[in-house]
């Protein structure tokens, strides 16, 4: 060291500055990762409460919103990119300066923000929450992926697809290897039809409402909106999208319970299973896995519709509540109860329609929740397969003969949707049920691509909707 460089005195200290917007998708990731939260319900009381206190207006809102989903979704091509540019094995990393990297390598890579700014912001976070030790970590890891976009080092991390297909598909698209097989079996096809759909995972969902019939029409949702603010509904003649996203709940229909946010492929669920055809009386209603109560809300508007009554059950109480906020209102009879629907208290035979929307691994809906893609194991679908078929003989048994069971659940896993139904109808772990299959495809007029049934799977990147199957059966003995 030159005789200059040592009388030069130190520079001061300089407090990092706190970025706001950037602090807000760190704890948000934070959240998902310690508290195995999902940003959807931890980011819009944040976001409420950042617009309240004036630190936040509406371009800081839907910054904070890109950090968070986008960094959720393309993780494990971040990861990967990240490992490649550090020493260590990424396990060796701790969470919290990988969250940084992470979305430090979402600005660079994932978003318009210029490259010296998604760098010195993403350091400037990272002497805030992790010191000025980690920030120089920070600082040469950013420096080092800043070098190439995107694309480039998607070439570089991800292995040739001729050599391992899932394993590229996994590197490329961000999904565990394990959900890319599940979700191409179930696919089936090529290699276009799974990227379209495993690319289709990774965009941002639109916002799509449900005006409740007889409470409320897509055109009173226009008129209050506006027509260059929605789009019409694609299938669901009840439905209207949101073309620039916007705040669902400001809207007085919403807020009155008279419309909800619903996407199409929940509402053609509750459509088809309205209008299947049934012989006899058609009076008592059953959604038997209620919750959070977006489907009962519009079955029971369109049992109001014909004079018939819903019962809704859910069995954790907490969200049974959900189910009473989402009904209330509704002009026709209805009922919420808290109940088991593996033990229920009703009598068989007691409903001319029931829906079992099961609880499942969510893999449909990996749009809202990207989380989940990385929170679930293979292993958690044998956990499910009990209860699903469960439920399922106990919708069959609550319909009466020559009524109609719907099978639902928010997930294209084989394991979890065609094989379920013929377990039970075949008496595989438990009882044979005596029921037939209802073909599907009618009551979804105008939808395409929907298979050779009779049972349905949707798709988000063939239907714009969430991946959700029905399976209709009748009751026959």
């Amino acid at each position: 060291m030159s005789e200059q460089a040592r009388r030069r005195p130190p520079k001061p200290y300089r407090r990092p500055k706190k970025d706001p917007v950037r602090m807000l998708a760190f704890e948000v990731l934070r959240a998902v990762d310690e508290r195995d939260a999902y940003a959807n319900l931890v980011l819009p009381p944040l976001l409420k409460k950042a617009r309240e206190t004036g630190d936040f207006d509406t371009r800081d809102a839907a910054l904070a919103t890109e950090l968070v989903y986008g960094t959720l979704r393309r993780q494990g091509t971040y990861d990967a990119i990240v490992a490649a540019c550090i020493d260590r094995p990424l396990r060796e990393v701790d969470p919290p300066v990988l969250d940084v990297l992470s979305l430090g390598a979402h600005q660079l890579l994932g978003t318009r923000i210029p490259t010296h700014a998604a760098v010195s912001a993403s350091v400037e976070l990272a002497r805030v929450v992790l010191g000025d030790g980690r920030a120089k970590f920070v600082n040469a890891v950013l420096r080092k992926i800043s070098q190439d976009d995107f694309d480039t080092w998607v070439e570089r991390v991800a292995p040739p697809y001729e050599d391992d297909a899932e394993d590229h598909l996994s590197v490329v698209h961000s999904h565990p290897r394990w959900v890319v097989t599940a979700l191409w079996d179930a696919l089936g096809g090529g290699r276009a039809g799974i990227e379209d759909l495993l690319e289709a995972d990774n965009e941002r969902p639109e916002v799509t409402l449900v005006a409740r019939p007889g409470r409320s029409t897509p055109e009173e949702l226009t008129g209050v909106l506006g027509e260059d603010s929605v789009l019409p509904g694609r299938w669901s003649p009840y439905a209207v999208r949101l073309a620039e996203g916007g705040e669902p709940g400001a809207i007085e229909a919403v807020k009155e319970g008279r419309a909800g946010v619903q996407d199409e492929g929940s509402q053609l669920v509750a459509i088809a299973l309205a209008n299947a055809p049934l012989e006899g009386r058609d009076e008592r209603w059953l959604d038997g896995c209620a919750g959070p109560g977006g489907k009962a809300a519009l079955l029971g508007a369109l049992a109001a519709e014909r004079g018939a009554a819903l019962l809704a059950s859910e069995k954790q109480p907490h969200r049974a509540r959900l189910v009473e906020r989402a009904l209330a209102g509704n002009p026709g009879p209805y009922q919420v109860i808290a109940a088991d629907g593996t033990r229920p208290p009703w009598r068989p035979g007691s409903f001319d329609r029931v829906l079992m929307d099961v609880p499942c691994s969510g893999l449909g809906a990996l749009r809202r929740r990207p989380e989940a893609r990385w929170r679930r194991r293979p292993e958690d679908l044998e956990g499910f397969a009990p209860l699903q078929r469960g439920l399922l003989r106990e919708a069959l048994q609550a319909v009466r003969v020559g009524g109609v069971v719907g099978y639902a659940t928010c997930s294209p896993h084989l394991a979890e949707t065609r094989v379920v139904v013929e377990d039970v109808l075949k008496g595989r772990g438990g009882p044979a049920v005596e029921a037939e299959w209802i073909d599907v495809r009618p009551l979804m007029e105008g939808v395409p691509g929907l298979g050779e049934g009779p049972d349905v799977q949707l798709w988000p990147h063939l239907h714009g909707t969430d991946a959700m199957y029905l399976a209709l059966l009748r009751r026959t003995a």
